[in-house]
């Protein structure tokens, strides 16, 4: 097959609606051209529906520019009976790695936390120290403390509600958990020793349980999600 032969857009009908695989080895103008070409084609729109169909750009392992999803997006949606879904690929961006592996990242800190201070990190977040009643420990991920809490613990400050919050000695007086929270009671407590906190999403509460048990419920939830 030579180059001329090839077909660059390969498009197929799914629930979500249609999805273009681009060939991820020809040149981008070419693509475009070939494009053009597909969606003013008689018999490609003669079966449209009345409302406007989905389009999954999915470009396999190129990588395409801010400026070309631009392009493309306006090339297609020029025809009302289409609208951008999403863009698929199987690369990514430097900066988009970078932040991944940021979030991805356990964060060690040894400090302790005194009342009117905020620790914050992107990431899962291991305080090595306490937590004093007024200081406050934050991320993204996971937060695990080697000490007291008595302040607050917010994990999953981002919306991850698969985040959990673990410590040796648990006596917050608040703990959060993307938006779910969970105040301390009315009534004094002398707190426990080396528990955890997740989300239970059938309740939609956090739960406090023994640390034993974190292996399981982080196995758990993300099951839930789908898999990790």
């Amino acid at each position: 097959m030579t180059q001329s032969d090839k077909q660059l857009i390969t498009i197929k009908g799914t629930k979500e609606g249609l999805t273009f695989y681009i060939d991820d080895e020809t040149p981008f103008q070419s693509v475009v051209k070939e494009l053009e070409m597909k969606l003013t084609t008689t018999d490609f729109l003669e079966d449209k529906a009345e409302q406007a169909i989905a389009v999954i750009l999915n470009f396999g392992y190129r990588y395409v520019s801010s400026k070309q999803r631009k392009l493309l997006k306006q090339l297609i949606e020029e025809h009302s009976h289409f609208f951008i879904e999403r863009f698929d690929a199987d690369v990514i961006s430097k900066d988009e790695a970078e932040t991944w592996f940021d979030e991805m990242e356990v964060k060690s800190i040894t400090q302790i936390v005194r009342s009117g201070q905020i620790v914050e990190v992107t990431g899962d977040l291991l305080l090595i120290g306490d937590v004093n009643p007024g200081g406050q420990v934050r991320a993204t991920g996971n937060i695990m403390i080697l000490g007291h809490l008595h302040g607050i613990a917010h994990a999953g400050i981002n919306g991850n509600e698969q985040a959990t919050i673990a410590a040796s000695y648990m006596n917050p007086t608040q703990l959060r958990i993307a938006q779910y929270l969970s105040r301390a009671p009315d009534y004094e407590t002398e707190g426990t020793y080396m528990e955890c906190a997740y989300l239970d999403e059938a309740n939609q509460k956090i739960v406090i349980d023994r640390l034993q048990v974190l292996p399981f419920v982080q196995k758990k939830l993300q099951e839930i999600e789908g898999g990790m």
